[in-house]
């Protein structure tokens, strides 16, 4: 305490020059008439000394009688007069929001930022390890004789609503669904075409090298070859599945089908639509949140919704930001009682452990919650649909939508949209015909059953040690698997517009957000051999592996290429390759074979988005949108290329994230921008350098054993040589603008917005910079606002009174600039030290003059 005594008093002799409190300053940010301030003034000036003015006038707002507390002068108890008028100053932040503000038991003034709690238990269960996948086939006849016995016995089924009543968490007892059976036939079939497909090609690939694969080398290259022709053989179908489902079949079994025909929601079906948000662009989350909820408002379907925004924000800036946001957005749609907002202290399990949160606080008064994103939006319709796709189909858990993409500006994300939007419709069908009800979850735009997932889908951690053990990172598919293992389906609604997303603005972005998606991948497949998951979801455990692993499989696969052309071309050949062989085995070469295969594989890579390109062509209502005919086909085009100039450069760099997960390299995990970010030309030789040194070398070892073999490996040489420009030139907003005054990579979100994502591009322009850290210690309104949104500590001892003084005085004197980011959480975390610092960087003599010399605080 004799320290902080000896600051105040050394910046009291700095100050000896006497600094005169701009009362009428601090006057002036205060939202009264003006014949209140100048009587509050006039008042306050009474008071002999600075700091005793703006004591006075902090009680004189709380309507006091006058009386000093504390010091005379006010300041070894500035804290309690800036306190004094809290309620004061929060009810003039809060005007026309009464209900806003309240007192918690200890009389402080509160912040009413969420409903009362109805606590539940969501608790992690032991994974189940090792365990044998169960059979849909076996299990659905089980069912049917169960079912057949129950109906000779006279037995009725369980009401879905008693069944619910009884144990939530069960799925109700429905008679067996034909998509079971259909679900397994499919997957049966869909596998007999990937691997009579692959086998095909593997022994062609065997024909075409100079052994004809008998050789260990050529072993090794076909067996990487199975593999990676595996992989595009499954998307290849999955593709053809997709287009045939949209243009040539009727899908029976879309749980959108009978969407027409379902009934009104009902009033006791309640959902909550909760936003977990972590460090992100304030005002573009709050205006898709808004455009979000005047959608629901305009159908006539707010009454059933309640929106929950879940921050797990570190920064202090941001954090000051979310709440004044959380205000402003209240009073402008009428929100408050509807709208929430909750931040963890704890950041546990991330977005998952902020969902599981939410359901153990007030999961209990929802029976369903959509998940958002903190760059999603999704129009009223589409909310009210999933939400009567739900009530219609009892034994559903999960409902997920198929995002659109859309909002960047960039030449990169403008490609990635254009690309998701033309192509993407026909995997995502693909997907949904080979799983059905056992589908993906995508961890946002969907709609959940809340007491399901909250007694089956508390994801614990991974045992072990190293980086595929832990917190689980691609939580979503885990929780879909969980969801489909206690028995409840999980569908994609293909077909449901109204649900958008947005892209990652350039490609170092997008590879940092796929470096934590490949760790997560990677720590799923652990959960492959986990007992009762349904096959179709190991399914996806593996597909997501493959993901990435294939990254260094391809790469695997063009390094034995290169060492095969290296033996073939400074070894003497081999004739005799095998004991007593009798006769020579000349090694041959069959370039027109390659040539051959080749074509096919680009084949199977490259029908797809021709068929996909068909699809909208010939679709008079859709072609003008996405420019016509001519501008789609040529931006298809111009994306192929893109697309093939990309994928040696997300080689490496998956390449890189498989092996430092393996390693066990830890992963900073942080949220991607939500604005359009250019790359600079320093980061992006930072992160491709070495790849276009490697590049470079790569083909001129090429080139000097064989120059004629440099055209196959150019693509991917070349691609590596010129990854520094890629980067920087694909993040460019003016080359995307250029871009889409040429009329290419258009979209119909471009050319014809929905109404929800015009309001929130318009909410975002018009949103002034919200206030931070600065503003919430020295404007009066703001730092009401985040002592209310803080919590009172009791029971402190004199220690800690004396550390929260040191701390407030060395950060009025120091400025803002010197505290570093846990300093400043510290503050927003302790209300009576916020106040207490509000107080003194207006009166101090030696206060840090950055507190206060602009005009808003900020």
């Amino acid at each position: 305490m004799d320290r902080v005594k000896a600051q105040e008093g050394a910046a009291a002799q700095a100050g000896h020059d006497g600094r005169r409190v701009d009362l009428e300053a601090y006057v002036q940010r205060l939202p009264l008439a003006a014949e209140r301030r100048a009587r509050l003034l006039a008042q306050a000036r009474e008071a002999a000394g600075a700091a005793a003015q703006m004591a006075t006038l902090h009680r004189l707002l709380a309507g006091d009688d006058g009386t000093a507390r504390g010091d005379d002068d006010g300041t070894a108890h500035g804290d309690d007069a800036a306190h004094a008028s809290l309620g004061a100053r929060l009810e003039l932040a809060c005007q026309g929001l009464d209900d806003a503000r309240a007192r918690d038991k200890l009389g402080n003034w509160r912040l009413a930022t969420a409903p009362a709690i109805r606590r539940t238990s969501m608790a992690p269960r032991h994974w189940p390890f090792p365990g044998l996948p169960r059979v849909p086939l076996v299990d659905w006849i089980a069912t049917r004789r169960a079912a057949r016995r129950a109906a000779q016995a006279g037995t009725p089924a369980a009401p879905f609503a008693a069944m619910r009543a009884a144990d939530p968490g069960a799925p109700p007892a429905l008679p067996r669904s034909r998509w079971h059976l259909a679900g397994s036939v499919r997957r049966a079939v869909l596998v007999a075409l990937i691997i009579a497909q692959t086998w095909i090609a593997t022994n062609f690939m065997a024909a075409v090298l100079p052994y004809h694969g008998s050789e260990w080398l050529e072993i090794a290259l076909l067996a990487l070859f199975a593999l990676l022709f595996a992989w595009i053989s499954a998307g290849f179908w999955t593709a053809l599945m997709g287009f045939a489902l949209l243009t040539l079949f009727d899908d029976r079994y879309a749980i959108t089908r009978d969407l027409a025909d379902l009934p009104p929601i009902d009033p006791a079906a309640r959902t909550a639509v909760i936003m977990p948000i972590c460090n992100e662009f304030v005002p573009r989350v709050y205006a898709g949140l808004r455009a979000t909820y005047e959608s629901l408002e305009r159908c006539g379907q707010l009454a059933h919704f309640d929106f929950f925004i879940l921050s797990d924000t570190s920064d202090p800036d941001i954090r000051v930001a979310e709440v004044d946001g959380w205000l402003k957005l209240c009073r402008d749609i009428g929100g408050l009682g509807r709208l929430f907002y909750r931040r963890r202290q704890l950041r546990i399990k991330r977005k998952s452990g902020n969902v599981a949160d939410f359901c153990r606080r007030w999961g209990a008064a929802y029976r369903y919650m959509v998940v958002l994103d903190a760059d999603s939006v999704m129009s009223g319709d589409c909310l009210a649909h999933l939400v009567q796709l739900m009530e219609a189909h009892p034994d559903a858990g999960i409902i997920q939508t198929a995002p659109r993409a859309a909002g960047r500006g960039t030449l990169f994300a403008r490609i990635q949209q254009f690309a998701t939007r033309v192509y993407g419709p026909i995997f995502t069908a693909g997907l949904h015909a080979w799983q059905l009800g056992e589908s993906h979850y995508w961890g946002h735009n969907a709609i959940i059953r809340v007491a399901p997932f909250t007694q089956h889908c508390a994801l614990g951690r991974l045992p072990g040690d190293g980086a595929l053990s832990g917190e689980i990172l691609s939580h979503d598919f885990v929780e879909a698997a969980l969801m489909r293992r206690a028995g409840w389906a999980v569908w994609i609604a293909y077909d449901l517009p109204g649900s958008f997303e947005e892209m990652p603005p350039n490609l170092t972005d997008e590879l940092k957000r796929d470096r934590r998606w490949c760790q997560g991948n990677l720590m799923n497949f652990r959960l492959l051999r986990a007992r009762g998951l349904h096959p179709a979801h190991r399914a996806v455990f593996v597909t997501g592996l493959l993901a990435y692993v294939s990254a260094p499989l391809w790469f695997a696969f063009l390094i034995l290429s290169t060492v095969l052309l290296a033996q073939h071309t400074l070894v003497p050949p081999r004739y005799f390759t095998q004991p007593n062989q009798l006769f020579p085995m000349w090694p041959e070469w069959h370039p027109e074979w390659a040539v051959a295969l080749f074509g096919t594989t680009a084949l199977l890579l490259f029908l797809p988005k021709v068929l996909s390109v068909a699809l909208l062509a010939f679709d008079r209502r859709i072609a003008p949108q996405f420019g016509g005919r001519l501008r789609l086909a040529a931006s298809a085009a111009v994306e192929s290329v893109f697309s093939a100039l990309l994928a040696p450069i997300r080689m490496l760099f998956h390449t890189r994230f498989v092996v430092a997960a393996l390693l066990g390299w830890s992963i900073q995990w942080k949220s991607p921008p939500r604005e359009d970010t250019e790359t600079r030309w320093r980061d992006s030789l930072h992160h491709h350098g070495l790849h276009s040194l490697l590049g470079l070398g790569w083909a001129s070892l090429v080139y000097w054993l064989n120059p004629s073999f440099l055209w196959w490996l150019l693509p991917v040489a070349g691609s590596m040589m010129v990854s520094i420009a890629v980067d920087v030139w694909t993040s460019r907003v003016t080359l995307g603008a250029r871009a889409r005054s040429a009329g290419v990579f258009v979209i119909p979100e471009e050319s014809h917005p929905p109404r929800e994502l015009a309001d929130t591009y318009a909410a975002t322009a018009r949103t002034p910079p919200p206030p931070g850290f600065v503003a919430a210690v020295a404007d009066p309104l703001a730092n009401a606002v985040a002592c209310a949104a803080a919590i009172v500590r009791v029971r402190q001892g004199r220690a800690y009174a004396d550390r929260r003084r040191e701390l407030v005085v060395d950060a009025a004197c120091a400025g803002p600039a010197a505290l570093k980011p846990a300093q400043q959480a510290a503050l927003l975390n302790d209300p009576v030290a916020l106040s207490m610092l509000h107080f003194l960087v207006w009166t101090l003599p030696g206060a840090h003059p950055a507190w206060t010399q602009d005009g808003t605080g900020a």
